[in-house]
């Protein structure tokens, strides 16, 4: 038997937990990932991907100390994100042609952002 053909080309799942105030590891929701979110789908709507990518909520991530935080499956990249700015360029180079963006990318082992990823 063979796989189905995916529903969506892509999923994208946004971290939106909140942890409680003063947390140690902080959460993506107090670093403003909802409302980035909700632009992120806004924008995927006029970018003509509705059908094609599908943008998710998640709960914890477990990557709160890089967030906000989002993944793409069915590659498995993981970014983080600041601005409107950020999820434009998200958008356009990976999910509209394919290409990543190298300075939002998380390596699997990374714990602390670098200076081009904080801004």
């Amino acid at each position: 038997m063979t796989d189905p053909k995916p529903y969506f080309e892509a999923h994208v799942f946004c971290c939106t937990n909140l942890r409680p105030e003063g947390h140690k590891r902080g959460s993506c929701a107090a670093k403003g990932s909802e409302k980035l979110r909700d632009y992120m789908k806004a924008r995927a709507r006029e970018l003509g991907l509705d059908g094609k990518v599908r943008i998710n909520s998640a709960g914890c991530l477990d990557r709160c100390e890089l967030g906000p935080t989002l993944v793409v499956y069915p590659e498995g990249i993981w970014y983080t994100f600041r601005s409107p700015a950020d999820i434009d360029e998200i958008l356009d180079k990976h999910l509209v042609k394919g290409g990543r963006v190298e300075r939002l990318m998380l390596a699997p082992d990374q714990k602390t952002l670098t200076p081009e990823q904080v801004g």
